[in-house]
């Protein structure tokens, strides 16, 4: 059994064919499915398509794109959302300096915002970072309580290493299967029992689909290329990561 840590499955391409979506992860191995919030309005769509739906979880957040969007009382209703028991986390939420959609300082008060919610209510987090590590590090580390997942990772060893050091889980996607990808050289440091697996779908369709939308049930070649990056069984892999998975987002 494998869980997909990190979907987003409200987009068209996937909820206009959500059942065959979930039946073709159900017939891959794909157990469960945490589809993850970007705004509040995308949170709510995650929550009601784990209605129906016992294995399929949700999270709660505002990515750092759309921190420059947030209105008074988004808090709010990030706390009304997080009341249902489907709402397992806070995420995903960081900071994002490649594309600066939003202002550095207007993310960074987002992000804070919400580091503080997952303290109150003792929630994990998933954490979006691109470009500015230094910056997200240095904001997570003053939450000592808070600990979570580094979604989709793509950055250095260096980094690796500071999140593994917070207490915080790694997650790998697609991106792990392309062609000259630095991202196997850093697999290899990090331990077994802090290692998870995502699709980040529709987005980073693995090889051999690279180019497609993605959706969960591709979430095989990742954890194929972990098999033999680790050089231990496809099962061993799904196991770890389904077991950790578990343990982080403290799910039933």
């Amino acid at each position: 059994m494998i869980i997909d840590s990190h979907c987003h499955l409200y987009y068209d391409s996937l909820a206009n064919d959500i059942d065959n979506v979930i039946q073709r992860a159900n017939d891959a191995g794909v157990s469960r499915l945490v589809c993850v919030g970007t705004n509040v309005e995308e949170s709510k769509k995650c929550l009601s398509i784990t209605e129906n739906n016992d294995d399929i979880f949700s999270s709660s957040g505002v990515h750092p794109h759309d921190s420059k969007d947030v209105v008074d009382g988004y808090i709010d209703e990030i706390y009304e959302l997080m009341e249902y028991e489907s709402m397992i986390a806070i995420g995903e939420i960081g900071l994002d300096y490649f594309k600066n959609h939003s202002d550095p300082e207007i993310q960074k008060k987002v992000f804070k915002e919400l580091m503080e919610v997952a303290q109150d209510l003792d929630k994990p987090v998933i954490i979006h970072s691109r470009d500015a590590d230094e910056d997200l590090i240095q904001i997570v580390s003053e939450y000592s309580s808070v600990i979570g997942v580094a979604h989709c990772f793509s950055s250095t060893l260096e980094t690796a290493q500071a999140f593994l050091e917070l207490g915080y889980y790694i997650s790998f996607s697609g991106n792990i299967t392309f062609n000259n990808s630095h991202l196997p050289e850093v697999v290899k440091s990090i331990p077994l029992d802090r290692v998870m697996v995502e699709t980040d779908s529709p987005f980073l369709s693995p090889e051999p689909e690279r180019g497609k939308g993605n959706e969960p049930s591709r979430i095989v070649h990742t954890v194929s290329k972990l098999s033999e990056i680790y050089g231990i069984s496809y099962e061993e892999i799904a196991k770890h990561t389904y077991d950790n998975t578990t343990e982080l987002f403290r799910l039933p």
